[in-house]
């Protein structure tokens, strides 16, 4: 069975969506080449000959990071063509807050995993598994128990079709 090379990018403010980055990361190493790149720094060439992209970004304003969004459009349209793709983000667990306005505005607007797996499939990406959502313990951290093995957990599908 051939070796997968993936590349795993994120954004991070206070360290939570990087562990959630690096976990992954971790999980996919077993299955072969990964490379784990903050945004502001992945080349122009990171994507050139990946088997799967794993984009990850924490919750800002109902959305990815705008250096997130910025990478995600450059990709050239069919620039991932046969390539797996997930998308996954932190965000706070809003039913523990409390708040109606909050649950509101989350019904209507969502968080940044979903729309970001639709501009990735939109690229041409293949889905590799749910976009996904890890909770952050209030808003700046840190993870929730048991969040770096879920994601862990949630990367197997990602790695299954390699």
């Amino acid at each position: 069975m051939r070796r997968m090379r993936a590349v795993v990018v994120f954004d991070s403010f206070f360290g939570n969506t990087e562990k959630i980055a690096r976990a992954v990361g971790a999980a996919l190493a077993a299955h072969g080449e990964v490379e784990v790149v903050r945004v502001t720094d992945a080349p122009p060439d990171a994507l050139a000959g990946v088997d799967a992209l794993v984009v990850g970004s924490p919750t800002r304003a109902f959305r990815a990071t705008p250096a997130i969004r910025t990478f995600v459009r450059r990709i050239p349209r069919g620039g991932l063509r046969g390539v797996r793709v997930a998308a996954f983000d932190t965000r706070i667990a809003v039913r523990e807050v409390g708040s109606r306005i909050l649950s509101f505005l989350v019904r209507l607007f969502g968080y940044a995993a979903e729309p970001t797996d639709a501009t990735l499939r939109g690229k041409g990406g293949v889905r590799a598994a749910e976009p996904a959502g890890f909770i952050v313990e209030g808003s700046e951290g840190p993870l929730r128990e048991g969040e770096l093995e879920r994601a862990a957990a949630w990367t197997r599908g990602i790695a299954s079709g390699a």
